[in-house]
């Protein structure tokens, strides 16, 4: 009898993004799986981990230093929004000009401001950065961008959901919303290993049953989220009806995105800032990306 599968994921159990290794553990991976806090760094601050998963940000500030790290496939893949408060004077994106923007530095909340907002022109000294939380549910601490953005300490936030959609319910009315429909950015967040556990056999095969588990959770992401929408909102401690509201913005699917190498050649310049070092060149940044992982999943 064959030996039972054993995986370890670290992924960031505070964001939705997630929820769907969850669902594959409990529903189709035939073995053991364990999932910890954390995310690709873990990969190379535990042993034990065998897969990481965090944005294409974190993914890449972790490739400047660990050329070992090799992307598998997407977990999801979320179109990011702003919200901005009317009472401060905003009715279009061009009117952030000089607005206090709700963002985390360095992330995909960051990156994902700067490409929006330059589309009309906005540059990073056109407006300032606030520091601050994300927010899964009310009541929101008060250093929260929900929080801060009711008591009028920012004009707007830019990030991931849920804290977007809680913004927008703080304002009520006085809520502008922009990005419904935008295509310049996506949050590609991925699913990371490293060379070395994809050149071990039995670790490798282990990984692809995961991945096809992960497509077979995916598709009832996709097909029929009230199964499981539910379970997920349990999962990150917030309630089904915020989800709901947020589901819309996220495309669930395990992929190697057909643009995934040009994205990270352009984010890297951006990354390359807070790393400290240069862009990678294409070369480099094509030994990210391992298509063949997710290939033999879908062939199994």
């Amino acid at each position: 009898m064959p030996a039972k599968a054993n995986i370890a994921i670290a992924s960031a159990l505070g964001v939705l993004e997630w929820t769907p290794e969850l669902v594959a553990k409990e529903d189709y991976f035939r073995g053991d799986v364990d999932i910890v806090n954390g995310g690709i760094a873990s990969l190379f601050s535990d042993p034990t981990v065998d897969l990481g998963s965090n944005s294409e940000t974190q993914l890449l500030l972790q490739f400047g230093s660990h050329k070992n790290l090799r992307s598998i496939g997407t977990v999801v893949e979320v179109y990011y929004r702003i919200v901005a408060n009317r009472k401060s004077g905003i009715n279009t994106l061009e009117d952030l000009k000089g607005k206090r923007i709700g963002a985390l530095r360095s992330t995909s909340s960051e990156y994902f401001v700067q490409t929006y907002l330059a589309t009309v022109g906005l540059k990073s000294a056109d407006y300032t950065l606030v520091d601050g939380l994300g927010c899964v549910q009310e009541p929101c601490a008060a250093n929260t961008f929900p929080a801060m953005l009711k008591s009028g300490s920012i004009d707007a936030i830019g990030m991931w959901e849920p804290s977007v959609e809680l913004g927008a319910e703080a304002l009520g009315s006085d809520a502008v919303v922009f990005g419904e429909n935008q295509t310049v950015y996506r949050e590609i967040y991925n699913l990371a290993t490293t060379s070395e556990k994809l050149d071990d056999p039995k670790k490798r095969a282990e990984i692809v049953q995961f991945l096809k588990a992960l497509k077979q959770a995916e598709g009832i992401f996709q097909n029929d989220p009230a199964k499981v929408i539910g379970r997920a909102a349990e999962a990150v401690r917030t309630n089904s009806t915020l989800l709901e509201a947020v589901w819309p913005v996220h495309r669930w699917d395990v992929r190697v995105p057909s643009d995934m190498l040009d994205v990270l050649v352009d984010e890297d310049k951006f990354v390359a800032s807070y790393g400290r070092r240069e862009a990678l060149p294409r070369e480099t940044l094509a030994t990210l990306i391992d298509a063949s992982v997710l290939e033999e999943a879908l062939r199994a």
